[in-house]
């Protein structure tokens, strides 16, 4: 299955490495730090000349409520845009782009692996989310698997837009 495919349902698959753009941070979803290191994701990307690809998000709180039950300002994230397989300049690239574009200096090349996931492809809302990940928790639970990761989000659609029935998001729960 291709890393930006996943059906409607809960299924458990298996995710092997990928490479890209990262940054790490904290805040709210849309909220100042959050929109910079997106526009320093993108900002080196394009000094790549590399294929624009979803955002994607990998989400955790460091509290022992539920996330949401956190308030979003306290949200962590670590944001990312795959990178096609190859050397990449990446050091290069983030000193170009860091005169007009600051948080370029926080932005790195990092692999890691969602191994087996279970996953499914949400449709609407952020807010309806919770239901989606009741269903693959759902799936967890029969599997008698257990979270193995950080919750992650790969944005099929522009993340700005909100119109429910254009909104897509793979929501992917690495599993052991």
């Amino acid at each position: 299955m291709s890393w930006y495919e996943a059906a409607e349902e809960p299924e458990l698959v298996e995710h092997g490495p990928v490479s890209g753009l990262a940054v790490t941070g904290r805040g709210e979803p849309g909220g100042a730090a959050y929109s910079q290191s997106v526009g320093a994701l993108y900002a080196v990307m394009g000094a790549l000349d590399a294929p624009m690809v979803p955002l994607e998000g990998r989400w955790w709180v460091e509290d022992e409520r539920s996330p949401f039950d956190v308030p979003r300002d306290e949200w962590w994230w670590h944001l990312f845009l795959r990178l096609p397989d190859g050397p990449m300049p990446v050091d290069r690239a983030c000193e170009q782009v860091r005169p007009g574009m600051p948080a370029a200096c926080r932005v790195q090349h990092v692999t890691f692996t969602d191994g087996l996931c279970v996953q499914m492809l949400h449709r609407g809302p952020y807010s309806d989310e919770p239901a989606s990940l009741a269903r693959m928790a759902a799936l967890i639970e029969a599997e008698g698997r257990t979270r193995n990761g950080l919750h992650h989000e790969i944005y099929l659609s522009d993340p700005g837009e909100t119109d429910p029935e254009k909104m897509r998001t793979i929501l992917r729960q690495p599993v052991r």
